[in-house]
Parts: structure tokens; sequence; C-alpha cells
């Protein structure tokens, strides 16, 4: 009877993933707008997504080390309201006073960052903690909804530009933030199950062997942030600027298009997957592929195919991280899913605001202009190209990590 209560709760936890993918994927597609109506570089637009993941770091660490003094099941209600609140200043603002247009997105992407990670650090475990019979599965599939919502995101806006206008974008803004309002809804209305606020096994949860484990899997969850976070960001601005695909084309063959692969996978894997290091350690070395590609290709399609595939690639490195931990550290806790979304933010902060700043720097130096006449690229084209490589060298990172912890964990099974 218990688990049947708990299937409004974990259905809760679904639409509030689904709903806050709005705060992540809708920025990206107003990024060209931004600079367009009120002149921020691209290092800023960076910044924006800088601030969106410290701040959800700063979130992760709070709980890390203060989770028994929060009251779970308030918090995690109130939570949707922060972002549908980070919403509406993210485009109030903007509109009344277009002359503090970008402390504007500063203020919104604060406060509907707080909320998020909020999210990230509570979501996860209370779909564990309603899952006793397939919490593998469960788990993916949350992760998956992420996905789907990023696919709403997109084209619903993307239909909004085209037959009401890229000018208009705060409205749209504003009808996203319907959604959290319903999620924080469903849950006031949800029971809430125990949760383990610390680990259950004190001693042994730090022991050297479990936190060194832990590490290593903060670690490889920051890589794959990393590879999946600046395609995330930037596939909409790479597919107009850099391979001249009118933006409404581009976000759907783009950027909905990736989301759409990265729910699949994590869909399909929910439902037919076995092994989770292997599906990690396949996603890192694609990604490393996909990186490579992108950057090189000299034709414009084989390069969005390239970024459209990352969507497979990195599908399963942020939640399939999240397994490996559960099936390596057990009992781990809402404190250790807090160190792991901390390592995840940081990784989804650090990369995106990195090829901000790459593509910047490299478009403004007299080699960009250079190498670009004679390739028939602009220097700011030459700066995204060379940017997407070196970003290659953080699931370059995730493979040899991977391997480590292969050898690792298979030391620990031995003991």
């Amino acid at each position: 009877m218990e688990k049947i209560r708990y299937e409004k709760t974990k259905y809760a936890c679904f639409f509030t993933y689904l709903a806050t993918s709005s705060i992540f994927s809708l920025p990206p597609l107003l990024f060209a707008t931004f600079k367009e109506m009120y002149g921020i570089s691209y290092t800023l637009l960076g910044t924006l997504v800088l601030v969106n993941f410290c701040t959800q770091l700063g979130i992760d660490l709070i709980f890390s080390f203060f989770s028994k003094y929060f009251n779970m099941h308030k918090t995690i209600c109130i939570m949707p309201l922060g972002i549908s609140l980070g919403l509406c200043m993210y485009a109030l603002i903007p509109t009344l006073f277009p002359q503090y247009a970008y402390v504007g997105l500063l203020l919104g992407t604060f406060i509907f960052s707080v909320s998020a990670g909020l999210g990230e650090v509570l979501l996860s475990p209370t779909v564990a903690a309603c899952s006793t019979d397939t919490p593998e599965k469960d788990m993916s599939m949350l992760h998956s909804l992420y996905g789907y919502g990023v696919v709403s995101v997109v084209l619903i806006s993307t239909l909004f530009f085209k037959f009401v206008g890229n000018e208009y974008w705060m409205y749209l803004t504003f009808f996203w933030a319907t959604l959290p309002v319903i999620a924080s809804i469903m849950f006031f209305t949800s029971p809430f199950p125990n949760m383990h606020i610390e680990e259950s096994h004190a001693k042994a949860v730090h022991s050297k062997q479990r936190t060194k484990g832990l590490i290593l899997c903060v670690m490889c969850i920051f890589l794959g942030a990393c590879s999946e976070n600046t395609m995330t960001n930037w596939i909409s601005v790479y597919a107009e600027t850099v391979l001249n695909i009118p933006k409404a084309w581009g976000d759907i063959f783009g950027m909905s298009l990736f989301a759409v692969l990265l729910a699949l996978t994590r869909t399909v894997y929910a439902k037919f997957g076995r092994n989770i290091f292997k599906a990690l350690l396949c996603g890192m070395s694609g990604s490393v592929v996909c990186y490579i590609v992108v950057a090189i290709s000299p034709f414009p399609v084989i390069s969005l195919i390239s970024c459209v595939a990352l969507g497979i690639c990195t599908a399963m490195l942020w939640p399939g991280t999240l397994i490996l931990m559960d099936e390596k550290i057990p009992a781990a806790g809402v404190a250790a899913y807090a160190l792991m979304a901390a390592g995840g933010d940081f990784g989804a902060s650090i990369a995106p605001q990195t090829l901000g700043i790459l593509v910047d720097n490299i478009a403004l130096t007299e080699w960009a202009k250079v190498f670009g006449s004679t390739v028939s690229l602009t220097p700011e084209q030459v700066g995204f190209k060379i940017g997407m490589l070196m970003i290659s060298i953080f699931p370059i990172l995730g493979v040899i990590l991977l391997l480590y912890m292969k050898k690792f964990f298979q030391k620990q099974n031995e003991r």
C-alpha cells in the first residue's frame, strides 16, 4: 500500500525535472537575441551559465555539510516556486529597464539557480527512496525527462520565435514560469518518503576506500557534465554562427534533436540497460570523437550531426555516474548525492564559460584573422572551432579516469 502512495510523489519528481529543464534550455536559445538586443558579449553570456551552475554548486555544498538542518519535505515543496520567481525576474527587469538588462538576467539566473540546486540535491534521492524494486531504472527515467523537457522547450520556443518574434521573448519566459507552480502543487499534495540524511553505516562510509571511491565518482560526474553541458549551452549559437544554419532550423535539428537523442538514450537504458560502467566508457569515448569532428570538419552537415550525436554519447554520463555510485557505495545518503550534484554543477559551470572565454579571446587575435581568411571563416568562427577542439580534453580525461575507476573498484570487490 505504501508503494502505491509514493507513486504520486515519484511522478511529482518526474514532472518537476521536466519543468526545470526550461531554465537550462531556454537561455541558450536566447543568447543570440540578447547579443542583438542588448549588446551582451559571449563572455558575459557564458557568465550567466557560470552563475547558474556555481549557484547550484553552492547549494550542493551547503546540503553536503548541513543537510540535517533542513526540513526535506517543506524544502522540496517550495523549491519549484523559486524557479518560477527567477524566470519572472529574468523576463521582467530587461523588459522594464532595458539599460539594466544584464543585471536582470543575472538576478533571475541566481534566483532560479538556487531552486534548481535544491532540486538537483533532493529529486534523485527522493526517487531512490520511493522506488523499492527498480531504483536504477527510475533514476535513468528521471534524468531522461530532462531531455524530453528540453525538446518541448526548444520546439515550442522555436515556433514562438518564428510566428511571434524574438523581441517578445519575455512573454515566452512567463509561460515557462507557470510549470514549476504546478509542480509545487503536486508536491504539497503528495506524501514524502523517509530518506537517509546521513550515511547509515557511519564508520564504513567514512572509511578511506569509500571516501576515495566517492571522490572518483565526483570527478567522473564533473567531466561528464563538462562534456554534456558545453554542447547543451552552445549548440544553438554554434549552429547559427559557425554552421550558418538559420536559427529556427538550427534549434530544431540541432538543440532539439540533441535533447531527443539524450532523452531516448536514457529511456532505453532505463528499460534495457545492464552494464553502467560500459555505458559510461562508451559515452566518454564517443564524446571525444564527436568534439574533434565538430571542430575540424569543413562540412556543416557533418559538424551538426556530430553535435547532435553528443546527445547519445553524453546521455548517461551524469545519471550513469549516480547509478555507479549507488552500486559501489551503498547507503550513501543525501550528503553523498549533494556532493555528486556539486561535482556535476561545477563541471556544468566551468566548461561552457571556458568556451565563451576562448571564443571571445581567440576571435581577437591576429592569427584567427589570418587563418580564418585562408579557410573562409570569420575570426569568431575560428574561435568556436578551436574552442570545441580544446573542450575535447574533458571527455579524454574522463576515459582515463574511468579506466582507473574500473581497476579501483575491482580491487575493492576482491577484498
